[in-house]
């Protein structure tokens, strides 16, 4: 049996993100972001808190820097970086309502335009 060889890059040993992503659990989120200006912004990333704080810092995207993000309004998570990928795509496709229905049935609360039926 082989003994895997630690020369290669010891620093990613020291890492726990780089064990996941050997082991495949590394995972992706689809977010939907609330902006001051009432927009969202839709992204993916495998470190949802660490890009959230980017994007509060004006250091995430171009589109938040200049919107401010609020807060995270919807998670989506899926195992590979395609599917992440995939769904952000779609989602950025949404109309503005659409991505309101999202944010509130992630909330636990009835959408506007529920209401008013």
């Amino acid at each position: 049996m082989r003994t895997p060889s630690l020369r290669g890059s010891p620093k990613n040993l020291r890492r726990p993100e780089a064990s996941r992503r050997a082991s495949g659990l590394r995972r992706y989120c689809v977010y939907l972001l609330l902006c001051d200006d009432g927009s969202y912004y839709t992204g993916y990333t495998s470190d949802l808190a660490t890009r959230f704080d980017r994007h509060k810092k004006g250091q995430g995207a171009r589109y938040t820097k200049m919107r401010r993000a609020r807060r995270i309004v919807y998670v989506e998570r899926y195992r590979t970086r395609l599917a992440a990928m995939r769904r952000e795509r779609r989602m950025k496709l949404l109309t503005h309502g659409q991505k309101q229905e999202l944010a509130s049935k992630a909330a636990g609360t009835p959408s506007k335009k529920a209401t008013t039926d």
